[in-house]
Formats: structure tokens, sequence, C-alpha cells
């Protein structure tokens, strides 16, 4: 008998009766592919938890099944309303930066311009003022993902699952844009899921790092990342904790 539930909280709960992201041994299946087996997570309300594993393992797996996407074949998950920030920012080639990011609005019914009201504030607080009317080729890929960032807060969900969001950029530009996230969750507190294949990204930003094992994944590793922000890479205790990470993996 299968035994398959997804729950989602109302999206104007107030945060005392949040539940955050409850995954209970949750099995996934694509035909005869085991995407997930036995997976179980918890991430508090407020909590930054990192996903790290091998490729193929069942993270974006994972987030679908969070943001209601899709159905365990077995278990249940339970989670506050979600917003998905896919590994592209799939941004509308055709519209600008500030309708773009005003698009959840959109979707709700919100007119044009009370949507562009609404977005445009927030757009220089990201650091794109004076980009409202570029279009994405216009835009640097950390000028894209910040766009695709607030386009995902702008959907007004309590729970954030961010798939790779930084996988695209080079070395320098992912190091800065991770700054950035940090210091944007810190003055908007959100749940947040990041899957992520940088170790050290994972460190950085999270609570803490949940490691999954092969396909099928499940949690073999979760580690508290009890450290103060902001951090730096060359923190021995970071170094330390990034090395305990690749260890889980590894075995």
């Amino acid at each position: 008998m299968v035994n398959a539930s997804i729950t989602t909280s109302a999206a104007s709960a107030p945060p005392e009766a949040r539940v955050g992201v409850h995954v209970d041994d949750v099995t996934r299946r694509f035909g005869d592919v085991v995407a997930v087996e036995g997976l179980s997570l918890t991430v508090a309300p407020g909590e930054i938890v990192a996903v790290v594993g091998p490729s193929g393992c069942g993270k974006s797996t994972l987030l679908e099944l969070v943001c209601g996407l899709a159905a365990p074949d077995r278990g249940h998950v339970a989670a506050d309303p979600a917003a998905l920030m896919p590994q592209r920012d799939l941004l509308l080639p055709w519209a600008s930066a500030l309708d773009n990011a005003a698009l959840p609005l959109r979707l709700r019914g919100v007119g044009r311009a009370q949507a562009r009201a609404a977005a445009a504030p927030v757009l220089a607080e990201f650091g794109l003022g004076g980009f409202e009317r570029a279009r994405p080729a216009q835009l640097s890929g950390g000028m894209r993902q910040r766009v695709a960032f607030l386009r995902t807060l702008m959907a007004g969900k309590p729970v954030l699952c961010l798939d790779e969001p930084f996988a695209a950029l080079d070395a320098l530009a992912r190091a800065d844009m991770q700054r950035w996230l940090a210091d944007t969750l810190a003055h908007e507190p959100r749940t947040v899921l990041l899957v992520t294949h940088d170790v050290e990204e994972a460190v950085l930003l999270a609570d803490r790092v949940a490691v999954l094992s092969p396909r099928p994944g499940r949690v073999v590793a979760d580690l508290a990342i009890d450290l103060p922000r902001p951090r730096s890479a060359t923190d021995p205790q970071v170094v330390a904790l990034r090395a305990r990470a690749l260890e889980a993996l590894r075995r």
C-alpha cells in the first residue's frame, strides 16, 4: 500500500504558525529509477539548510517535492508555501529587469503599474538601480541572478528553494553573489533550502549542511554550522567543516 502525502500551510499564516519544511521517509520514483528513498529532512522556520551530494542523487527532486511540483510515492512532505529558483534564471528575454522582477505580482492579478511600483524600490536595494529597463541580454550573469532571486522573493513565499543559483557564474562573480545572498537573507529572513555542488558555499551560507548519498538519495550526514556571519573561506573552522562535509560525501 502506498502512503504518500503533501501538506502546505496557508501563505498568510503568522510566523508563529509556520512549520518550515518537514520531509518524512520520502521515496520518489521516475519509472524504474528511484531518485530518493527513505529521505527525511527538517528545516525550522527561518533556518538556512544547504543540501549537497553527488550528481543524480535527487537534490533537485527534493526541491520539487517541497514546492509541490511533484508528489512522493511514499512518505509525507509538509511545508510552508515555497518558491523555487531553478538553476537557470529563466528570465523573459523580451521583458525588462523590472517587469521580470514584478512577474509574480502580475501572475496574482496585480496591475502592471502597481506591480512595477512595488518592485522598483526593491530592485534598487538589490543594486540594480538604473537597470530597470534593461533586457536580460544587457545584464551580466550576476545581475541576472539578482533579478531572478528578486523575482523569487516577490512571490511572497516564506520558503525559498534555491537550486544551484550561482552554478553558471565564474569564481569571482560567484564569491560576490555568495556575500550578497548572505547579506540579503540577513535583512529578508526566510526558510531556505539551498542545493549546491559547492561544499564551501554550503558552509559559508547555511546554518546546517545535509549530505545526500548517491542515488537513491537519503541524508547520510547533517552538519551544524554554528559560526557567526559573515564567514571567511580561510577561517580554520570553515575549512574543518568543509573537510567534514567532503568526508561524508566520500563515504
